[in-house]
């Protein structure tokens, strides 16, 4: 959502590769993302040290994830595609 942290960090940068590229001292909760990064992905820090988001207290895992459930279905409809039909549902 909206609230959501943006980006990690800060991190120091290690050494500039090109004029679009930085490798970065990564964390060790970091260590399956690769080090070099394109700046379109990154972002200078403007912040104070306790504004950063820690990850120590951040825990990832791949086999969870959210799921809603409908409270009331309000409207169905199946739309053609082609030779397809998409069947459409409208809950709230």
């Amino acid at each position: 959502g909206k609230l959501n942290p943006r980006y990690v960090g800060p991190y120091k940068v290690l050494e500039k590769i090109e004029d679009v590229a930085y490798k970065l001292d990564l964390s060790k909760e970091l260590s399956r993302v690769h080090n070099t990064l394109h700046v379109s992905n990154l972002e200078k820090c403007h912040a104070n040290e306790p504004l950063a988001v820690p990850l120590d207290g951040l825990h990832f895992d791949d086999k969870l994830h959210f799921v809603e459930k409908p409270v009331e279905i309000m409207d169905r409809e199946v739309k053609r595609l082609k030779q397809s039909r998409i069947p459409l549902g409208k809950v709230r």
